[in-house]
């Protein structure tokens, strides 16, 4: 049975003859559509050769289903910055994919990303990229606050050397000398508060950081567990169609006993009716076959009877099986966007044609005509020798 996980790379190739109503006449006129990552183009038919126009994908642009009107069934229509257009599908099946398609091209042009994963796998590498950044440059920073304050601090040993081997001098001289000493002390401790009040807002900046990348790694981790809800959602729905094909194939194999045993029915009936109309002398004669005959029908009859109460309990599997699919089509349905649900995925399978089965008074027969009328010569030579 073929998969049913959809990739989003495989919904961006969707191609196929839709009908599109016009924006002047109003007629509604069937195209070839081809889905491209952000436009939506028509042609005239398959070969491409003569294009119609495009529909132009943005991040503004919303397709919705429409229900049926101007005697067109499977309708949707999509919204563009600048015009509306309306579009019939040939099936139920195929506006779901075109639906399914086209947004999913929308939500990549919104999120400006090729998948879930590469996206966030991306944005993991930029995340860590600019955190190992902004910690370089804080140490940067931080080492050429530490050379500066060894710096200043040896400007600061050197003035007071200077100071003290200045005492001696005079006390103008030592005044000012004591003057200065403040003014730098005052300087210093300005320059040491500035220093803490940056250092203070880098960190609360790496704190700000950091619980934005526990906020984002929270968000991937519940993607990821979303994702795997909608796996196990997809696994049902496949198991559920492996299903509903076993029972195809019982419901075809009673459908076809049916088919063999009414085709003896038949056979039972025309030679009933050849018996008939036979002589009063081979009615006498033949009077015990005919009897035999009856008997052998009943016994069909009842056979048909029996395949047809397993043909119900093979109808009724069938049902059971179908309701299983839609529990997991509606599993399905609420993680892919709450996308509306598929119809007109199955089909029941018709009786086949009849086909004619010789039939002997000992049941269906197991040899060709050829052997059927030697078998009848020798038997008229057999009756008609004690006449004779």
């Amino acid at each position: 049975m073929q998969e049913m996980v959809t990739k989003p790379s495989d919904l961006l190739q969707n191609q196929g003859y839709m009908w599109k109503k016009g924006h002047k006449r109003k007629n509604w006129t069937e195209r070839w559509f081809v889905l491209k990552p952000n436009v939506v183009s028509y042609y005239v038919s398959e070969d491409l050769n003569e294009k119609k126009g495009d529909i132009i994908l943005d991040e503004s642009c919303c397709v919705e289903s429409l229900p049926e009107k101007d005697g067109k069934k499977c309708l949707f229509l999509v919204k563009s910055f600048d015009r509306t257009y309306e579009i019939s599908a040939s099936d139920k099946k195929k506006k779901q994919e075109w639906i399914q398609a086209i947004q999913v091209a929308i939500n990549l042009l919104k999120m400006r990303s090729p998948s879930p994963h590469v996206e966030a796998r991306e944005k993991r590498y930029e995340m860590r990229q600019k955190l190992l950044a902004e910690q370089e440059e804080i140490e940067r920073q931080m080492k050429e606050l530490q050379m500066a304050n060894e710096s200043k601090q040896q400007e600061l040993e050197t003035v007071r050397k200077q100071l003290s081997e200045a005492a001696t001098h005079a006390s103008e001289e030592e005044k000012r000398r004591l003057q200065t000493q403040i003014e730098l002390q005052n300087k210093f401790s300005t320059e040491l508060e500035r220093e803490k009040l940056v250092r203070q807002q880098m960190e609360e900046q790496v704190a700000q950081k950091s619980f934005e990348l526990e906020q984002y790694l929270q968000r991937v981790h519940e993607l990821e567990e979303m994702y795997e809800q909608l796996q196990g959602a997809l696994e049902d729905e496949k198991q559920a169609r492996q299903d509903e094909e076993t029972v195809r194939k019982l419901q075809a194999r009673l459908l076809e006993e049916e088919s063999k045993k009414r085709a003896e029915l038949e056979n039972l009936h025309l030679q009933q009716q050849k018996t008939i109309q036979v002589t009063e002398k081979e009615k006498q004669e033949l009077e015990y076959q005919r009897i035999l005959k009856e008997r052998a029908l009943q016994v069909a009859m009842h056979q048909l009877d029996q395949l047809e109460s397993e043909r119900k309990e093979a109808l009724e599997q069938y049902w059971k099986v179908q309701k299983k699919l839609d529990d997991a089509a509606n599993k399905t349905k609420s993680w892919r966007d709450k996308v509306a649900h598929q119809e007109g995925l199955l089909r029941l399978i018709q009786p086949g044609g009849k086909t004619p089965h010789l039939i002997t008074n000992w049941g269906p027969a197991t040899f060709t005509e050829a052997e059927l009328e030697l078998r009848e010569k020798t038997w008229q030579e057999q009756k008609n020798s004690p006449a004779q």
